[in-house]
């Protein structure tokens, strides 16, 4: 009777997951047109949210200033009205966009991205291997 816990599993030992005799196991066979058509699908997703923010918010600019000149000409403080007020914010709601663009495209494009390259490099080295 052992009161001692069992070793722990160390690579260098048959059967721990890692042992350097046993194969690593293989990854599952990537389809290359479902990667490419969830990278399109993503990165059409992206650009769309991207364009409607900052085309969205210019259009809205243009509509008041057309429809609602009352609305658009009325003081805020001093010699600042609405519509300056609207126009100087364009530019930090446009840069806000571009940022949350590079953001989302780091974290959901790019790694799709990675893994249609690996594919592909992954399918030359095989067909070349093959012509050989």
């Amino acid at each position: 009777m052992s009161y001692f816990p069992p070793p722990p599993s160390y690579p260098e030992q048959p059967g721990h997951p890692h042992h350097a005799w046993q194969a690593p196991p293989a990854d599952p066979p990537a389809d290359p047109r479902r990667d490419i058509q969830a990278l399109s699908a993503v990165y059409r997703r992206l650009r769309r949210v991207a364009t409607l923010t900052a085309l969205g918010y210019f259009v809205l600019f243009l509509i008041l200033s057309a429809y609602a000149p009352g609305l658009m000409t009325g003081k805020i403080t001093g010699g600042l009205n609405i519509a300056l007020l609207l126009g100087l914010i364009q530019l930090p709601v446009t840069l806000i966009a571009v940022a949350a663009y590079e953001k989302s495209a780091r974290r959901r494009v790019d790694p799709l991205a990675e893994a249609v390259r690996f594919q592909a490099a992954k399918t030359t080295r095989n067909t070349q291997g093959a012509r050989r």
